[in-house]
C-alpha cells in the first residue's frame, strides 16, 4: 500500500476521465560540441563586423587556421546560427501563468552560467547586476537555454542550478545582494582620504619608511587577491562541470575585477597567484568548449575627485598621486576579466553602465562557425612544446575574428570524479554538493509537497533506483544481494543545510522478484520535515558499496506559507493505468490498489492508450462548510498548450475547508499522442475569494512512452 495519503486518497477517488489525444512536434537535434582530443580539434570561432554583429555568410576559404605557426588543412566546417523564433503573441496577464517547458539535452541550444561574484562586488554594482540578471529572465532567455545563477560567496544551495524554469532563476536573484565580507565597499572604489601626514617620513639616518597607508594598501591587495582566488577557484568548478553539459556553452561573469600582477619591492611588476588560477581557469574552460564573457558591474566609472573624497590639507602631489592609483587600480581589475574573456574567444563588456545592453552583445555572439582539424603527432608531446597557440585568420575585409587562444598538451586527460581512496560518506557528500548530476547510477527523484493532519508541511521524496545498475553478489541460499549508501539532503536558499538522512541498506531477493526489480527497478521514498517555507533544493546520492558506483539526483521545491491564507495547491501526483484497470477501480464496491503505482509516481512515465490519473489538495479556500472550487487541465509540450479541458467541479463533499480539500481526475492518453516530455498543470478558481486571490495552479513534470 503506497504510504502517501494524495496517492491513496485522490487518485482512487477520481471523479471523471477525460479523453486527450494530440499529435505533437519532435524535438530539434542537438547541436554539435567543441573538442580537444588526440584525433580532432574542433574550435568555434566568432567573425564580426564593424558594428560587432555577427557575419554568416563566411566561406570556408576565407578561413585559415595555424597551430604553432604552421597552417592546417580544415576538416570540417560549418555555421552555428544563434536566431530563434520570436513569439509576438500579447501576453494576458489575468490568464494562469504558464509552466516551464521541458529541456531535454537534445533540445539544448545554450547553456549559460551567470556567474555573481558577489565576493568583489559593490553596494552599487550588485544592485545593477540584479537588474541585468532580471531583464535577462524576463526578455533575453529563450526555449531551449538552460540557464544557472551562481554566486560565489554562496554555498550550494536550492538555487545554484541549471533549469529552464523561470521560478527558480527569478528566485535566484532575488538572493544576490551585497555581501560585506567581501573584498568590495558601498561604491567601486573607496574614498580618498589622503591627510598631509599620510606622506613618507624620513627617519633618523634620512631613509624614508613607508606610511600607514601604505600597509593598508597592501593588506587590502592581500586580501582582494584571497577573494579573487576564491571567486576563480568557484568559476573553475562550474566550467568543470559545464564540459558534460549541451549546447553553446557560456559563462557570463558579472565581477568588479581582479589584477593580475604586483608591484614587487623594486617596483618592478610580476604576476601574481591570481595569474595562475586564471591560466588553469583558460584551459580548463577551452578544453571543455566553454566560452567565458566579462562584465565589469562598475559600469563607466569617473576616477577623478568626487564629493566622498576627503582630502584635508593633502598636497597636490598626494591628490595627484591619490586619483593615479585610482585609475591603476580601474586599469589594473579592468585587465584581468579581459584577459580571461579573451583567452577563452569571448568578449569582455567595460565601461558601460547599461549592463543588459551589454549581455545582448554576448548572447548576439552565440553565433559561430565550428571548425574542424586533425592537428600534428607532436601536438600533445609535453617534450615537444607545453603549449599550443593558435591563430585563426580571415580574409574578408572589415571582419574581427574571435577564438580560443590555445590549450597545453594534456590530450584526453581522464578525470577522476570521485576518488576512491576517501571515505564513502566523503563520496556521497561530494555529488550532493555538486550542481551537477551524477549518473553512474540512474535516479529518478519525485519530490512532493503536502500538509499532514496537523497543518504542518512536509515533502516526500519518492527516489526511483535502475537496480541493473547496482552489484548483485551470489549468496548459499541461491539469492542475489546488492548493498547500497543513502545520503539525501534538503538545502536551502542561502546554501545551509535544512536537513540530512543517511542510511545503508542491503537488498536480497531472488527468482521472480529479482527480476522484476532488474527490469522495473524500485522506489526508495522517505519524508522530509520542513521547518520553514521557501525554496529548497532536495538532493539525494546513492553509492553502491560493492561496485563502487555512485548516482545522484535533485530537484526544486517552492514551499508556500499556507499561514498568509493565499490559495494553494498540494504537488501533483500522478500514476499510470490501463483502462480494464480504471474500470475495475470504479466499479461499484471495488478497492484496488495496483502493486506499481510507487513506481509510476516516482518516475511520471505514462503509457501510450492508457490512464493518466492524478491528485492534489487545495489549502485555505474560502467558505465555513463547503467550498466552490473549480478547476482545469492543461497539457503542455515544447511551451505550447496542446490540451486545454472543460472547467469541473471539485466534489468537497465530506470535507472540511480548514484540513484541506483532497481531489483528482483522470485522462484518457490516446495512442496517436507523440512519446517524449509533457507538463499537466491544474488551475483552480475559488468562486468565493476575492478577484486577485481566486486562482492558484500547480503542475507537474511528465513522460509519455510506448
Amino acid at each position: 500500500m503506497v504510504k502517501l495519503r494524495i496517492l491513496t486518497s485522490m487518485l482512487l477517488t477520481a471523479a471523471f476521465v477525460a479523453s486527450f489525444d494530440a499529435q505533437t512536434p519532435t524535438p530539434t537535434p542537438k547541436d554539435e560540441v567543441v573538442k580537444i582530443t588526440t584525433n580532432l580539434i574542433q574550435l568555434d570561432v566568432s567573425v564580426t563586423d564593424a558594428a560587432g554583429k555577427p557575419i554568416t555568410d563566411i566561406r570556408r576559404d576565407e578561413i585559415e587556421i595555424y597551430e604553432n605557426g604552421k597552417k592546417q588543412d580544415i576538416s570540417g566546417f560549418r555555421f552555428v546560427s544563434s536566431l530563434r523564433e520570436v513569439n509576438t503573441t500579447p501576453v494576458d496577464k489575468n490568464a494562469p501563468p504558464l509552466p516551464p517547458s521541458i529541456t531535454r539535452p537534445e533540445s539544448v541550444r545554450r547553456t549559460i552560467a551567470l556567474v555573481v561574484d558577489d565576493l568583489s562586488l559593490s553596494f552599487e554594482s550588485a544592485y545593477q547586476t540584479r537588474r541585468s540578471l532580471k531583464r535577462f529572465v524576463d526578455e533575453q532567455m529563450q526555449e531551449g537555454d538552460l540557464v544557472a545563477i551562481v554566486r560565489t560567496g554562496a554555498g550550494i544551495g536550492a538555487l545554484q542550478q541549471f533549469t529552464s524554469d523561470k521560478r527558480i532563476l527569478y528566485a535566484a536573484i532575488e538572493r544576490v545582494k551585497w555581501n560585506p565580507l567581501g573584498s568590495g565597499g558601498v561604491s567601486a572604489f573607496a574614498p580618498i582620504e589622503t591627510q598631509a601626514e599620510d606622506a613618507v617620513e624620513p627617519t633618523e639616518d634620512g631613509e624614508t619608511t613607508p606610511s600607514a597607508a601604505d600597509g593598508i594598501a597592501a593588506l587590502d591587495d592581500f586580501r582582494s587577491q584571497v577573494f579573487a582566488t576564491g571567486t576563480l577557484g568557484a568559476l573553475r568548478y562550474v566550467v568543470s562541470g559545464m564540459a558534460q553539459l549541451p549546447g553553446r556553452k557560456s559563462v557570463i561573469l558579472y565581477s568588479d575585477g581582479f589584477k593580475l600582477y604586483e608591484t614587487n619591492a623594486s617596483g618592478q611588476q610580476e604576476t601574481n597567484r591570481v595569474f595562475e588560477f586564471v591560466r588553469l581557469l583558460v584551459d580548463e574552460a577551452n578544453r571543455g568548449s566553454v566560452v567565458v564573457y566579462t562584465i565589469d558591474a562598475r559600469g563607466l566609472q569617473y576616477t577623478g575627485l568626487t564629493a566622498a573624497d576627503s582630502i584635508g590639507n593633502a598636497s597636490a602631489d598626494a591628490i595627484n598621486q591619490a586619483t593615479s592609483t585610482r585609475r591603476d587600480q580601474l586599469r589594473d581589475t579592468q585587465e584581468g576579466l579581459s584577459f580571461l574573456a579573451e583567452g577563452t574567444g569571448g568578449i569582455a563588456i567595460r565601461n558601460n553602465n547599461d549592463l543588459a545592453s551589454g549581455v545582448t552583445r554576448i548572447l548576439n555572439d552565440q553565433s559561430y562557425y565550428l571548425i574542424g582539424y586533425e592537428p600534428d603527432d607532436d601536438t600533445f608531446d609535453p617534450k615537444a612544446r607545453k603549449y599550443n597557440k593558435i591563430e585563426v585568420k580571415v580574409s574578408r575585409r572589415g571582419a574581427t575574428v574571435r577564438y580560443r587562444s590555445g590549450f597545453f598538451n594534456n590530450a584526453d586527460t581522464q578525470r577522476t570524479v570521485f576518488n576512491t581512496a576517501v571515505t564513502p560518506v566523503a563520496q556521497l557528500e561530494t555529488a550532493l554538493i555538486s550542481p551537477f548530476a551524477v549518473n553512474g547510477i540512474d535516479l529518478r527523484l519525485n519530490a512532493l509537497y503536502a500538509i499532514n493532519d496537523k497543518g504542518e508541511p512536509y515533502v516526500r521524496s519518492l527516489l526511483h533506483v535502475d537496480a541493473a545498475d547496482l552489484k548483485f553478489e551470489d549468496q548459499p541460499d541461491g539469492s542475489k544481494t546488492a548493498v547500497f549508501d543513502v545520503l539525501a539532503m534538503s538545502f536551502g536558499d542561502n546554501g545551509q543545510i535544512a536537513e540530512t538522512l543517511g542510511k545503508t541498506y542491503t537488498l536480497n531477493t531472488k527468482g521472480d522478484t529479482l527480476k522484476k526489480i532488474l527490469s522495473d527497478g524500485f522506489v526508495y521514498h522517505f519524508v522530509f520535515p520542513v521547518k520553514k517555507p521557501g525554496p529548497f533544493q532536495y538532493r539525494v546520492a546513492i553509492r553502491d558499496v560493492k561496485g563502487g558506483t555512485l548516482g545522484s539526483a535533485s530537484q526544486f521545491v517552492e514551499i508556500p506559507n499556507v499561514k498568509k491564507g493565499k490559495l494553494t495547491l498540494s504537488s501533483l501526483v500522478v500514476d499510470n493505468v490501463t483502462p480494464d484497470e480504471w474500470r475495475a477501480m470504479n466499479a461499484v464496491g471495488a478497492v484496488m490498489v495496483r502493486s506499481d503505482a510507487l513506481n509510476d509516481t516516482a518516475l511520471r512515465r505514462i503509457r501510450r492508450d492508457s490512464v493518466l490519473r492524478y491528485g492534489f489538495e487545495v489549502y485555505n479556500a474560502r467558505g465555513t462548510g463547503a467550498a466552490e472550487l473549480r478547476f482545469k487541465v492543461r497539457i503542455f509540450r515544447d511551451g505550447k498548450m496542446v490540451y486545454d479541458g472543460s472547467e469541473q467541479t471539485v466534489d468537497a463533499s465530506g470535507q472540511t475547508v480548514a484540513k484541506g480539500i483532497r481531489t483528482g481526475g483522470a485522462l484518457a492518453i490516446g495512442q496517436k499522442l507523440t512519446p517524449g516530455d509533457y507538463v499537466l498543470q491544474i488551475v483552480v478558481t475559488d468562486k468565493l475569494a476575492k478577484s486577485k486571490q481566486q486562482l492558484a495552479t500547480q503542475w507537474v513534470q511528465f513522460e509519455v512512452v510506448d
